[in-house]
């Protein structure tokens, strides 16, 4: 079936984001750094922001066990957007030319906290680009649950069959396509432009 529809990821595929971008300047030791990203400011506490839960609930939930990175903690909301690295340009490119091109419908789909990503909207231009925005800390429910690829599709509407879904993560991918949402994985944007040009859609 002819794609009509094309979703983005943001972070990872459009933005470039990683928590060592700020704690390179907080943390002299890049062995504590590891130690703090990997062991109280770890990937699932962060994931649970985007599925909805408040930063202040969160960074609640760390001070008493651990208060001698009191500061770290509180930068990690504080100071979150020193943790942008800027738009991943040879994907923004692409983006840009499905727009102009004005065949497909654009949305994207993001796991992401709802508190955050005001400030996502503010810097970049190109996320005007999109018909919609499904953001997972506003929803309460992030990917790869199948209850968020289902609220994208019946809330815009959106034919599953006709879309295609790009995300870097492959848990994030396989959720996809067993919730109906054909998908593909991105690595870099040399690759996703073959892949975009092999279905005809670039």
């Amino acid at each position: 079936m002819q794609i009509k529809t094309i979703v983005f990821d943001l972070g990872g595929v459009l933005i470039d984001w990683d928590p060592a971008y700020l704690y390179r300047k907080i943390f002299d030791d890049p062995k504590e750094m590891d130690y703090f990203l990997t062991q109280v400011c770890t990937p699932n506490w962060n994931e649970q922001q985007d599925a909805g839960r408040s930063w202040a609930e969160a960074i609640d939930l760390l001070l008493p066990d651990y208060p001698q990175y009191e500061t770290a903690i509180r930068a990690f909301f504080g100071r979150w957007t020193e943790m942008l690295g800027g738009p991943i340009a040879g994907t923004v490119d692409i983006l840009r030319e499905i727009r102009d091109r004005g065949e497909h419908r654009l949305f994207a789909l993001t796991n992401w906290s709802a508190e955050t990503f005001p400030y996502a909207i503010e810097r970049y231009d190109f996320l005007q680009w999109f018909e919609g925005i499904l953001v997972s800390g506003a929803e309460h429910m992030k990917k790869p649950d199948p209850r968020i690829y289902q609220l994208l599709l019946d809330r815009y509407p959106i034919e599953g069959e006709s879309a295609l879904f790009l995300d870097d993560s492959v848990a994030n991918v396989t959720g996809s396509i067993q919730a109906g949402l054909p998908a593909i994985q991105f690595h870099n944007p040399a690759q996703l432009r073959k892949d975009l040009e092999a279905k005809g859609v670039l």
